[in-house]
């Protein structure tokens, strides 16, 4: 591997970890669930009959269920989950290899060696694409409770309570 694709490959892994390290702590950081306070002196039961209709008002509205948006959707199978990334990279490498070993005399040693190094860089390919698209399916979720908690607080507030 030339020393720009290691540069350029190792600053993306860099700010591939920044962007992950930012979205896992995305959730704490994401509005929480707004809390309401009686302000026109409603009992607990009407407070409570309140929330289960601006809860059903709010997920009707927003199309978002709060009790699924936060489930993990299904791992996908596979140890990296490539989209053929690996075996891009060891075709990538081989033919590398074996010009790279034509060149030097020993052509077979080159694609040998050239596959490894496509295969390995392919494998961190397949990983860094995966993390990306966990990441963005965090976001959305994080993105899509904001959302419900904003229609739940209006709704709220709309029947007389002070929203925090």
């Amino acid at each position: 591997m030339d020393k720009s694709r290691a540069r350029t490959l190792a600053v993306g892994m860099t700010a591939v970890s920044w962007v992950v390290t930012i979205m896992a702590s995305g959730p704490a950081m994401a509005q929480q669930r707004p809390v309401a306070y009686p302000a026109k002196g409603q009992s607990a039961q009407q407070q409570q009959k309140d929330d289960g209709a601006c809860y059903a008002w709010a997920k009707s509205n927003t199309g978002i269920d709060p009790a699924m948006a936060n489930t993990a959707p299904p791992p996908q199978g596979g140890p990296a989950v490539g989209g053929g990334e690996r075996v891009g990279g060891a075709a990538r490498g081989a033919l590398g290899g074996a010009v790279i070993g034509g060149i030097a005399g020993d052509a077979g040693k080159g694609a040998a060696a050239g596959a490894a190094v496509g295969t390995m860089a392919g494998g961190a390919r397949a990983r860094q694409n995966k993390r990306n698209a966990e990441a963005n399916a965090q976001a959305q979720s994080a993105g899509a409770m904001d959302t419900y908690y904003r229609a739940y607080g209006a709704c709220m507030e709309g029947r007389g309570y002070s929203i925090r």
